[in-house]
């Protein structure tokens, strides 16, 4: 669903970073944005709600190159990961053409993992889209805590078609630059027409 600026030359992407909540969604893009030079960056708009942020920029990576002569820019936006926000997901998932799904590697959080996942299912589907057809990574987040399950768990849980998957730290750092690599980069192949 991305979008050509023809007076610009550049295809405009969206990049959605989805979750349960205090996953690491909001860390994951202000590492981001405060690790993209200011020259390639737009500005970080927040919408706050008493218990969850949305969080959204832009930015120009020069070092993805071009598709066919088009510069990519890349929209990046978190989204509330309750389900008492089921709109603005569904408002915000209009148009997107990759994503990235966060989960909490806490064993204490692997419920609400599931549930964030199939929740991400459905608001798809009623919007005609199929998650096996869209480019997504999968990020498992919060590596370094001691309750954290195995990956192998994670992967059993999350990962049967054997996506791209990167352990995480995201208050670190660790992994966060890598995730958005190969995210950026299934979205390209789709649109050259690789995948």
């Amino acid at each position: 669903m991305s979008f050509i600026n023809y007076a610009n030359k550049e295809i405009n992407c969206k990049i959605i970073y989805v979750g349960p909540g205090l996953c690491g969604k909001t860390t994951n893009i202000q590492y981001i944005y405060e690790h993209t030079r200011q020259d390639q960056r737009g500005k970080m708009v927040t919408l706050s709600t008493e218990n969850e942020r949305t969080l959204f920029f832009d930015f120009l990576p020069l070092s993805i190159g071009e598709v066919r002569g088009y510069k990519t820019r890349f929209h990046l936006y978190s989204i509330p990961g309750q389900t008492f926000y089921d709109v603005s997901r569904e408002f915000i998932l209009k148009g997107v053409d990759g994503l990235v799904f966060v989960a909490d590697s806490q064993a204490e959080r692997m419920e609400a993992n599931i549930e964030s996942f199939e929740g991400l299912e459905k608001a798809l589907e009623r919007q005609g889209y199929d998650l096996k057809r869209l480019p997504l990574v999968l990020q498992y987040n919060k590596r370094d805590l001691p309750t954290a399950v195995s990956i192998q768990e994670l992967e059993a849980t999350f990962n049967p078609m054997r996506l791209p998957y990167f352990e995480a730290v995201a208050n670190h750092g660790q992994g966060v630059m890598d995730t958005l690599q190969a995210i950026s980069q299934r979205i390209i192949k789709e649109l050259k027409g690789e995948n």
